[in-house]
């Protein structure tokens, strides 16, 4: 498309697993452990120009994703290594990149609906760390955040996400594991909306917000906070919430079952 640039890097697959020996010396003799699975590991780059208003968006079967914030970086690159018993097993997880006016997709599905364990992938995401607007889906796996200031949805559906030195607009959700984010900041504009089905939300700030509102419930669980929650702690569903200053800016956090915790430094 004009105005876009995509440059894609590839590395032809090699065996990254050896086979592992032990020596034992006894009476003579010597023993040799079993021979580790081997496994093929492939690796590519891809890097993508960015325009105002685009959104990248990244969805996984079975992966464990990093995105990180570069300040000084003004396009995307997504570096992605799959995993495979075998080399003819890579075609079982292909990458697929496409480009549109709304934005760059990468897509890393398992032929025929599997989520075949055995065939994963490891992505890192490199972004620009303020104008970026992102969009990330995981069915099993993780993902971790570093230094993103952005707008970022993002659905694990089995496994936690975490993160830290973070703010934007980020909206994290997992339905089987749990969210914990540190040094995070709730910015003029901001919304922090975190959520977890059956695991536990940590909210850990940088320092207390001067304007927000504060929003947390737990369907069957428990809600501590450090900022000063107004709570229904009573029968049925726990609830607590408050205004600091204006109000402007939004925290909810929300959970079915698990624990909800608010977290600021002391004296800041």
């Amino acid at each position: 498309m004009p105005g876009m640039r995509h440059a894609t890097r590839a590395l032809r697959p090699g065996l990254a697993a050896a086979a592992l020996w032990a020596l034992a010396a006894a009476a003579g003799t010597s023993a040799a452990a079993p021979r580790a699975a081997a496994a093929v590991v492939e690796r590519q780059s891809h890097t993508f120009a960015l325009r105002d208003g685009q959104t990248w968006s990244l969805a996984a079967d079975v992966a464990t994703v990093r995105l990180v914030g570069d300040p000084a970086r003004r396009d995307l690159r997504v570096d992605i290594t799959r995993q495979a018993p075998a080399a003819s097993d890579l075609p079982r997880l292909p990458v697929v990149v496409r480009e549109s006016d709304g934005g760059p997709e990468v897509i890393l599905r398992q032929r025929d609906g599997a989520l075949d364990p055995t065939l994963r992938a490891e992505v890192t995401i490199t972004a620009p760390a303020l104008a970026s607007h992102g969009r990330i889906t995981i069915v099993e796996g993780g993902l971790e955040l570093r230094g993103f200031h952005g707008e970022l949805e993002a659905d694990v559906r089995r496994g936690g996400i975490t993160g830290s030195d973070v703010s934007g607009t980020l909206r994290l959700a997992t339905t089987i594991g749990s969210v914990d984010l540190t040094r995070a900041r709730l910015v003029a504009g901001g919304l922090l909306r975190l959520r977890a089905f059956n695991g536990d939300v940590r909210l850990g700030f940088a320092a207390t917000p001067r304007d927000a509102r504060v929003m947390a419930l737990a369907l069957n669980g428990t809600i501590a906070s450090a900022l000063p929650l107004t709570m229904k702690d009573g029968w049925g569903p726990r609830w607590g919430e408050t205004t600091i200053g204006t109000g402007a800016d939004v925290v909810s956090i929300d959970v079915v079952t698990g624990a909800v915790r608010i977290e600021v430094p002391a004296g800041k």
